[in-house]
Order: C-alpha cells, then structure tokens, then sequence
C-alpha cells in the first residue's frame, strides 16, 4: 500500500508539473514569456479610470498573459468618496478591479491608523510595509515583501513607505495619549531595514525584486527619496515611485553597486497607469492613457470588468448625488498649478489658494487666514461647478480653528511655512488678509526637529520673510489677531507657534473646511467666481517674491527683521550729513 502510494505521488507531482509546464508553454505562445505588473499611485479617489484599467487587465489575463496589479499608496483619500467612506468605498473599488498587492502612502493613514488597518482587513489584495512599525511591540504590523512564481520566474514585492508620513499626515495619530510615538517607519535605519527585506526575499529564492515605494524624489525630504534608497541598497532590480506625483515612464538610477535600476511613476489621479514588462530580456516599462483605451473593442472578459467595476463606481455616484449639484459657475479657472501645469500651489502663491483663504477668512469672520499648500488639492475648471468640485479643493472635511493670535506668531509662522522655498514643502503658506515679501535669497533661519515641526528662530541671522502687512497696515508684532485656518494646520501640523494660542470658537461649532468652501460661494459670492477677484492663475500678489536683493526694498515699521537694514540706513544718512557740513 505504500508503495502504490508514493507511485500515486509521484505520478500526481509529474502532473501538476507538467500542468504548470503547459500553462508557462502557453502563455510564452502570446507573450514570448512576459509576465506584466500593472501599477498606479497617488490615485487620490479618481474613481472614474479604475473600469478602465479593469478592462486592461482583464484584456491581458484573456490574451494568457501572468498579470499583477499593484499600487504604491495615496488612493483612498483626495476627493469626498474617500473621505464620506473613510477610504472603505476606494478599497471595494480596488477589490473589484482585481489589485494583488498594495502599500500605505502618508494619506493612507488620514483617518486614523486603526481605521487604515480596518481598511487592511476589508482588502481583497494584500498590503504590504517593510518600514511601518509598531513601535511598542517592536514588530511591523505589515508583512515587508510577498513572493509570486509565474512561468518560472520568481518575483519580490518589497513595500516601502515614506518617513514623512510623520509630517504629512497628522502627527498624533502616531502618538498615545501621553504624546509619545507608539509606530514609526524605521526613519533612522530606512536603508537597513529595506536591505534586510530585499536579502530576506533573495534568500527565499526571489530572481527579481520590484520595489513599491511611496518615497518620490522632487520635493520630499533627502535621504528618504526613492534615489537615496536605490542608491544605499543593493538587489532591487525596480522601484515603482509615489508621494511626489511624478510622471516617469522609464528612467535608470545607479544602486550602491553601480547597477542600474529601472524606476517609473505615473503621476497622479491615474492620468496615467503603468506596465511593467518582465522577461528574458530584462524589465520594461511604459504608461498608458486610460482615454485612449476602446473598452468596447476589447475582449467579453474585458467589457465584464469595466461594467463590474463601473457599476460599483456609479453606485457610490448615486449614493453621493447630492455632490453632484451644479451650485455656480467661475469666470476662470481656480488652479494649483503653473503656466506649464507643474505644481504650484506647495511653493507660491496660487487664485485656487487665495479663493480657499478669502472663504475661510469671509465665513468664520476673522481678520486673517491661512491654509497650507498641501491642503489645496484640486481646481475648478472656467464654466459651472458642482458642489463636490468645490469640497474637492478641501477633501477631508477637516474641523476648522478661530484662534486669537500675536502679529508675532504671525511672522514665525510665515517664516516656518517659507523655509524650504523654492523646493515644494506641503506647508507653504497662503494667506488672505496679509500680504508680505518673500526673498529666497536669504538663508532660512528656522530651526526644526526632526519631523518638520518649527522649533524656533535665529535671532541672529536675518528673515526672509518680510514687510508683512495685516489688511494693508503694518503687522504689530504684539498686537492681538483673529486667524482661521483648519485645526490640522494650526494646531496638529509643524505650526507649533500656534500650540498655545487662544482657541476662540470651538471647532464643533463651526463648519467644516469642505462646508465653508460651499457657504463662500453661495452665500457671499451669489454663485460667482468672478475673474476681477481670481482672474491671475498666480494670485492677486498676497506673495511677492524676490530671488536677488531688490534694489528699492521698502521698510515697514515695526518689523523686527527689517531693524539691521534700518540700522544701516541710519548709518548712511548720518555719514552723508557729516560729509555735507564738512563741505560747507
């Protein structure tokens, strides 16, 4: 009996091979033995595309290609779907599409990191994290890497997310109640902690390893870009990037030995998805136009996706109708981006952002305002707008602030919020009510820790913030102002010169950032986003930048950072008296 047994065996081994032979033999038929990676990131809750890349796949897997989809973080948060569902709606949405593997962007964790790990149960893929762990326990909450075979290749998928996730979600979700920090994301051993999980990955027999990392390059902190970590490590054969919402279709960047990883990045609000190609001859990589794809001339398989996927997508839409009601119409464009549509809004001023102040300024009746850069998300294009494409602009629903603040609070925050100008920094700040000068010449003197919150100033080296003015006058540095803003920049983000500042209103008193956006424009603008208000892309001139030392810079009394300069003037007005009697 147990011979005929382990004939049995081995006659049933023989044939799972040989079924597995077959399937490889196949699919080498259609793609000369390719197997795909199909990818996206920074999707922000731009639902309507996701039929669409359904369909892909499901044309791809129909054609007998090996198919995985994969994405590296920042999908379920960016437009109301995500915030009214916290996040649940996208990954349902992710789920039908069919995704295998994903990783947390910083905004994964917007709601919360126990909702974000309720959204991990409720996946249909898997998540994955080498970097984010529970720091009490000493564990990571995420497996770091998952190990596929297809047609005889053996391939890694290392998840990384970005230390910045401190910063650019909201601090204390990571801290108990006491203030300390119960997860963290390995900032200080980033390198060894995804070299450990790469060698890990190798050693269980991985041919080819695919980093997914939300990291990104222009803009985020140095050190903890995608590059640094290529460069510092050794065994990732490609990196697919997020965070800085770049568009890379195909670029190469030398690891710690000097060999070449293929990098790609496809943007955001899956403008674009990407594929990965790998075979024999190495790892492709290209992106794709969801518009230019004829669902309709695509195989059954791939028509049954896109209505699956559409039909949960519209689902949401009806549930949500009330978003879709037409509530005015703009004389121009609100944007947060440039003349060549690159991002703006993080580093100047922008019309998108001053509409977003001058809302919170007017409604909560206060006498300044601010929001952060990276608080501006989406513009209204010229014509009529619906209600969710004004919430869009603020779409977490965040509570709003009425603090009472001094001019000098003021001044510190500007300059904090100025430090890393020109580059991009998510706390850039827009203001309404103030107008002041930037000069980007000067070294910043603000002093941080080391997750971007402001610690304090040089007082010996001079600010680059200048000339501030309230409502035109002069800032009184200890006079007394009302500011609003939402609770997340004043009081949870790196503005800690706020911290202790008078809370005015309470927040549940007030609407939220979504809904005062909405009372702006119905109750003071009639409807109308007028161009004489926000006809500039680049904003009424709240912001004047200076990148060289103007040749008539003006002196504003009373502000402390104008006092060596008026020093020096006095100076030179004194010499110049001397010089004159002395020719008398």
């Amino acid at each position: 009996m147990k011979e005929l047994t382990r004939k049995l065996f081995i006659i049933l081994t023989a044939l799972i091979m040989l079924i597995n032979l077959s399937i490889c033999i196949a699919s080498a038929e259609e793609t000369d033995g390719s197997v795909i990676v199909l990818y996206t990131n920074d999707v922000h809750c731009a639902t309507e595309s996701y039929a669409i890349l359904a369909a892909y796949r499901a044309q791809l897997i129909s054609e007998g290609n090996t198919v995985f989809t994969v994405d590296a973080g920042d999908a379920v948060q960016g437009e109301m779907i995500g915030s009214l569902t916290e996040g649940s709606a996208i990954v349902e949405i992710m789920n039908a599409v069919g995704y295998d593997y994903a990783i947390p962007g910083n905004h994964e964790f917007d709601y919360t990191v126990p909702t974000f790990l309720s959204l991990v149960d409720a996946a249909e893929y898997q998540y994955l994290c080498s970097n984010f762990v529970d720091l009490v326990n000493e564990k990571t909450l995420l497996p770091s890497y998952a190990i596929v075979e297809a047609c005889g290749k053996s391939i890694a998928f290392v998840g990384i997310a970005t230390p910045e996730t401190y910063s650019k979600s909201t601090p204390t979700y990571f801290q108990d109640e006491n203030g300390n920090f119960i997860y963290g994301f390995m900032e200080d051993e980033l390198y060894g902690t995804v070299q450990a999980a790469v060698d890990s990955a190798r050693a269980e027999g991985a041919d080819i390893v695919v980093a997914i990392g939300h990291l990104g390059i222009t803009g985020t902190t140095e050190g903890w870009r995608s590059t640094d970590v290529i460069a510092n490590t050794d065994g990732i054969d490609a990196f697919i990037d997020a965070h800085a919402h770049e568009t890379i279709e195909s670029a190469a960047y030398p690891n710690a030995s000097d060999t070449s990883v293929t990098l790609s990045s496809t943007g955001t609000k899956l403008n674009y998805f990407g594929q990965m190609t790998i075979d024999d001859d190495g790892i492709k990589t290209k992106l794709i136009d969801p518009d230019t794809i004829d669902v309709d001339a695509l195989s059954d398989e791939a028509k049954q996706a896109y209505d699956d996927v559409k039909s949960i997508v519209d689902g949401y839409n009806a549930e949500f109708e009330y978003l879709f009601e037409e509530i005015g119409r703009s004389e121009v464009e609100l944007t947060i981006y440039d003349e060549n549509g690159v991002r703006l809004v993080r580093s100047g001023e922008t019309n998108a952002a001053d509409f977003v102040t001058d809302a919170y300024r007017t409604v909560l009746q206060t006498d300044v305002a601010f929001v952060n850069g990276g608080g501006v998300r989406a513009t209204i294009p010229k014509g009529t707008f619906t209600r969710k494409a004004i919430m869009d602009i603020n779409p977490w629903n965040n509570e709003m602030c009425v603090l009472k603040v001094t001019g000098r609070q003021i001044v510190d925050a500007l300059e904090y919020g100025t430090f890393a100008s020109p580059n991009e920094y998510g706390s850039f700040p827009h203001v309404s009510g103030i107008t002041y000068e930037l000069h980007r010449y000067i070294d910043s003197s603000v002093v941080i820790d080391e997750l971007d919150n402001f610690v304090s100033l040089d007082e010996n080296a001079p600010r680059r913030v200048r000339n501030v003015r309230i409502n035109g006058k002069p800032i009184e540095l200890d006079g007394e102002y009302t500011l609003a803003g939402s609770c997340y920049m004043l009081q949870l983000s790196g503005y800690t010169m706020f911290k202790d500042a008078e809370v005015l209103v309470s927040p549940d008193e007030l609407p939220t950032d979504t809904e005062v956006l909405v009372q702006y424009v119905t109750d003071h603008l009639d409807g109308n986003i007028l161009s004489a208000s926000y006809g500039n892309i680049r904003g009424d001139g709240r912001v004047t930048v200076y990148d060289s030392t103007p040749t008539d810079e003006p002196i504003v009394p009373g502000d402390e950072s104008n006092v060596a300069i008026l020093l020096l003037l006095a100076v030179a007005s004194v010499t110049s008296i001397i010089k004159l009697s002395k020719s008398k």
